[in-house]
């Protein structure tokens, strides 16, 4: 992300793009994101990606560890640490699971939210072979914020699902994405916004290191890299479910 480490940014810098109205100011602004993150030679040489950190629940006020692995096209696991458990959700790019935290029992997750996670999954190729995303955009106009000339950019995916994300001008990086998600115990469409702070290069490539999450406008979750690797070898059996 490409490599960007959270579920909210993973989905914020996906690119790939269908060619509408408008086709050469969108290519121009995605163009200038993929720089931005390193350029296309560096972006194309990450294979996989393992991101390490803290993870603090704002309204539950609990705090724990997190690691981030993907590996491209379309792999990735989460896993939390958490008040003395470890929490798991993943896909292999055809299932997508997790664990229950009381049982520590795997099992597939419900559609819904196993649709979120292989969203979320997909990696660079998305970014750099648009052919294979099926994401068009959309520019929606600008904005100012703190100060900053910003492009708001809407993104549509296949399914239906769209984000706004809210892209630095002069700087290719996205700033915030807003989305709608499904609160997985309700089952009730919740606004998502993720704001994306302090920005960093690692093995050429440039992440956010620090994402703060909110839904319906409230304050939910922070998320802190401490520790960013690249091309590790992780093998395809650490994302597959097994019971």
């Amino acid at each position: 992300m490409k490599r960007a480490f959270s579920l909210g940014l993973v989905l914020a810098l996906l690119a790939g793009v269908t060619v509408t109205a408008g086709a050469q100011e969108i290519k121009d602004i995605l163009n200038k994101m993929i720089e931005a993150q390193g350029g296309r030679a560096a972006l194309a040489g990450v294979r996989t990606s393992t991101a390490s950190g803290t993870l603090d629940l704002v309204q539950m006020g609990l705090s724990g560890s997190l690691t981030l692995s993907q590996k491209e096209p379309d792999k990735m696991r989460l896993d939390i640490g958490l008040a003395g458990m470890v929490i798991t959700l993943a896909t292999d790019g055809a299932r997508a699971w997790m664990t229950d935290p009381q049982t520590g029992t795997s099992q597939e997750m419900p559609e819904a939210l196993a649709k979120d996670m292989k969203r979320q999954a997909m990696g660079s190729d998305a970014m750099l072979n648009p052919a294979k995303a099926g994401i068009a955009y959309a520019v929606l106009g600008k904005d100012k914020i703190e100060g900053r000339d910003c492009w708001v950019v809407e993104q549509a995916f296949a399914d239906g699902l769209k984000a706004k994300l809210t892209i630095d001008a002069a700087s290719g990086l996205v700033l915030r994405s807003k989305t709608q998600s499904q609160d997985p115990m309700s089952g009730a469409d919740i606004d998502v916004e993720t704001v994306f702070e302090d920005y960093r290069e690692t093995g050429g490539i440039t992440t956010a290191h620090k994402m703060t999450v909110f839904q319906n406008g409230a304050e939910y979750l922070r998320m802190t890299l401490s520790r960013i690797e690249y091309n590790e070898a992780l093998d395809d059996d650490f994302f597959r479910l097994v019971k």
